[in-house]
Formats: C-alpha cells, structure tokens, sequence
C-alpha cells in the first residue's frame, strides 16, 4: 500500500525554514523568540534567532501566528495495546489486571503486537510526540519483540523499546539465551533513533528474584524502567530493595511512584533517579495520587507519560494540562482543608512544558541530543499552528497556551531527525491503511477470542450498587405551576 506523499516543496535533503514562529526554545540560553526562526540543515538545528538569511535552496515555512517549539518526548507507553483503543475506558486498575494479566492477555499474538505499535507510533507523532518508550510488556518471547522492532522502524518517529514480559519472570527472559541473540539481532549497534531497555517491576519479596533482570541490565549496559510505588501492587520494599542492593542508578525511571513514603523519594533523589508521571492515569486507574507535588518536595527529576491508549488519550497536551490540573487541585484541598486559602501556584505552566521536552530527554539519557531547540541538536521540532481555530489566537501567555488551548489538531508539521513526517496538519511519509487493516485483524480476532458475551461485559463492567442519601429538600407532593421544591422546616 502506498505511503502518503511528501510535498513538493519539502524535497528531502533541503533546508527548511521556519519563519515568524513565536519560538519555546526550551533552552535558558535562548528563551522565548517573538518573530523568531529556526533553521534545520540535514538531521540538526543550525541557527535559532531572529531574521535569518534564508540559504538559497531552503525551503521556507510560514509559521507566524504558530508556536514553534521541541518535539514532546513520552517515557512510558504501552503501544501494544493501541488495538483496543478506548476498551477499557471505565476500567479500574484491577479490572486492567485482571484482563491483561490473569486472562486474556496471553491471547495477543505476535501481529497484534504490531498492529498496536504500528497504531501508536502514527498516533504518537501525528500529536507532536517525536520520541516515545514503548514499555512493551506484551513480549510473550522473541518473535513478539521482532514483531514490535518491526512496527517501531516502519514508523518515522524516535522510540526506545522498553522489553518486557508480564507473563514471564525477568531473571529468567533476561538472561535467556533467545533474548540475548535478540539484543544481538536488532541493537548490536547504538543509535539515538532506536533504543532498548528493560522493563520490569520489582514485587517486593525479601529475596529479591529481580535481582537477575537487574544483572542483565548491567551486563547489556541498558536502562531499566520500572512501575512504582502503585497501590497494592509495587511499594517501599521494592525501592528498599533496589537501594540495599545497589541498583538503584541514575539509569532508572520510575513509573508513576505514587504510593511510596519519604524513605523512597529521598533513595530516588540520592541515586539520580526519574519519574514518569502518567496523571490520566492515576487520576482514574488508582495507582496513588499523581506525585508531582511530591517529586517538586525532592528535588526528582520528572518527565510525562499517558500510559496506555486502551483507556486514555494518546497525547502530552492531555498530559500536561492533567498533571498541572491535578497540582493545583491537590493545593487547594489542602489550604482549605486547614481553612486556607491558596493564593500562589507553585506547579507553572512553563514546568509542565519542560517535563513534556526537555524532561523526556533527560530521562532517556538524550539531553543533549533533543529535548530543546538548541543549534547542533537533532531536529525534533513541532509546529502548532491552525489558522480555522479560534482557539489559536491570541497567544499571550505561550507557555499556557501549550499546556490549556492546544491540542492534537493543532499540530501543523513535526519533523523527527530533520526528517517531515506531518505537514499542514496530515501525517506524510506513513501508511495509515496499513495501520487500519492490521488493527482491524486485530480486533475482529480478540473479539472472537473473548466471545460476544465476555466482549461486552469487559467493556462495561458491572457497577455496584451505592446507597442513595434521601434528600430532604425535594417534595414531590408540593410540585406544580411554578413550584419546584419547599424548603425543609428548621
């Protein structure tokens, strides 16, 4: 099937110009540029500023009235899951436990790995997302993590492969032989466009049997990411343990770290350690209280995620205005719970930005690789501009505009290693009815697993019955012409 075409105008191996962009460089160095431009040559930024010579064969994009800024970075998302899209939307936490890890979850079949990624990675950077981590924990064996590799390079978009293998043991998968000549097959070479690491959770038994998976890291030289701290599932022992026996490393990112008291924060803190925020999330699956407000006390460094498309949105925009919502909202349920009023926020609009680009980048070790737009990095840029939106001017506060008016549809042109893989708000360079057929496969094939019956009660599970309080203001009796309700005597 063909892929979508690029323009004529964006001929590859041409400059390109962006000019007139009010500019979020992400960079202290060079701040905010009203009427700015950046130039891209090959894979890399080559100038930021403002009024640049445009070179004689660039091509020059208009982007005045748009906010020009990095490419968002997402450091936890389960792409394989992209297939069953809003599945699980009224799922709690044990409800996603119970399908994926007790019984259906050893249905997928290699190709529904694919799909999944194949879905995801379009869907990641078709909203700005240049760099994402698939934490692939669907990876029955080998032939699934092939199948996930493959998906991840028909893609133009930067990934990091986080393996893993929720029905497996990690010191087991990790140290098998298969494993390691699947390390060899696809990863015998570095690159900044395809990264690997593990992904595993440490359970908290005394004898610590993740101790093997975290050899293997270290012997293959690879980060580990990690869910922690989420309620009834990964707790306090599980960082004690990672901390008594030295590994906990800069290396780490920990997913989510809701649910975890001082002791832990501070061994996150110490080591050097990140969090990935997954708010959607936690806000609706129950994982702990989204922790910003906590990591903000430590000092621990913070990046965003959006977890999984089976229940949530697969974007950073719904990410950052979530995150900054969910602060804000944890600060004044405390003043007022102390009979106070909050009269500063402390979580800006411009740090949730900052953990959506720069944060990213930090976690995965890429800082000084994307993350801002800085001359010499790599071109991960995003163009926000939609001139049909009159929710796309005025921009006064950028930063706020980002994080509370901007959305997915507003991303006009993203580039990804220099390369343009969406333009004029359509995805170019990707085979989206490839997408769609493979996914289609996919659902038509879980559905007829689970059966019409299971299928539907998955997708509605049952409410419980609650007590409804009787309310003394409504009479029905008293109701008529013009009168609703009485007041209650007293």
């Amino acid at each position: 099937m063909p892929t979508s075409p690029l323009p004529d105008e964006l001929t590859p191996g041409r400059p390109l110009l962006f000019r007139n962009a009010l500019v979020l460089s992400m960079d202290p160095a060079i701040g905010v540029l009203d009427g700015g431009d950046v130039l891209v040559r090959g894979q890399h930024i080559e100038r930021v500023g403002r009024d640049l010579p445009a070179p004689g064969d660039a091509t020059v994009i208009d982007a005045t009235g748009g906010i020009l800024m990095p490419g968002m970075v997402d450091t936890h998302r389960h792409m394989w899951q992209t297939a069953l899209r809003g599945f699980g939307a009224d799922w709690t936490l044990s409800q996603y436990f119970v399908f994926y890890y007790l019984n259906w979850g050893k249905i997928f079949r290699p190709e529904d790995i694919y799909a999944g990624n194949l879905a995801s990675a379009m869907e990641a950077i078709d909203a700005g997302v240049t760099t994402t981590v698939d934490w692939s924990h669907g990876l029955q064996n080998t032939e699934y993590g092939d199948a996930a590799v493959e998906a991840l390079r028909a893609v133009p978009g930067r990934f990091v492969l986080a393996y893993g293998n929720l029905l497996g043991a990690p010191w087991e998968w990790a140290n098998s032989p298969e494993f390691r000549a699947f390390v060899d097959r696809h990863f015998s070479s570095r690159d900044d466009m395809l990264g690997l690491q593990l992904a595993f959770d440490v359970t908290g038994d005394a004898e610590f049997p993740e101790r093997g998976a975290f050899e293997a890291a270290r012997e293959l030289d690879l980060p580990v990411t990690t869910h922690a701290g989420v309620w009834g599932a990964t707790n306090d022992d599980g960082i004690r343990l990672m901390w008594e026996h030295g590994y906990m490393t800069p290396e780490v990112t920990y997913v989510h770290a809701c649910s975890l008291g001082q002791d832990s924060y501070q061994r996150i803190a110490a080591s050097g350690g990140t969090v990935s925020i997954s708010t959607e999330s936690e806000q609706s699956a129950g994982q702990g209280y989204p922790p910003s407000w906590q990591l903000r006390r430590y000092g621990i460094p913070t990046s965003l995620s959006m977890d999984t498309s089976v229940w949530w949105s697969g974007d950073l925009f719904s990410a950052m205005r979530a995150t900054l919502s969910a602060d804000r909202s944890r600060e004044h349920l405390e003043a007022q719970t102390a009979r106070e009023t909050v009269v500063h926020n402390k979580l800006r609009a411009e740090q949730v930005v900052e953990w959506a680009t720069m944060g990213g980048a930090r976690a995965l070790g890429l800082a000084d690789v994307i993350g801002s737009l800085t001359p010499g990095k790599k071109a991960d840029v995003v163009l926000l501009k939609n001139d049909r939106s009159p929710a796309m001017f005025p921009i006064v506060h950028p930063y706020g505009h980002v994080v509370f008016q901007a959305g997915r549809g507003d991303v006009h042109t993203v580039l990804v290693d220099g390369r343009v893989v969406k333009y004029r708000n359509e995805l170019v360079g990707v085979d989206l009815a490839r997408a769609k057929e493979a996914v289609g496969a996919t659902v038509e094939y879980a559905r007829g697993q689970l059966g019409e019956e299971t299928w539907r009660e998955c997708m509605a599970p049952e409410i419980p019955e609650t007590e409804l309080i009787p309310n003394p203001y409504t009479y029905s009796e008293f109701r008529g012409e013009g009168v609703a309700v009485r007041r209650a005597e007293g």
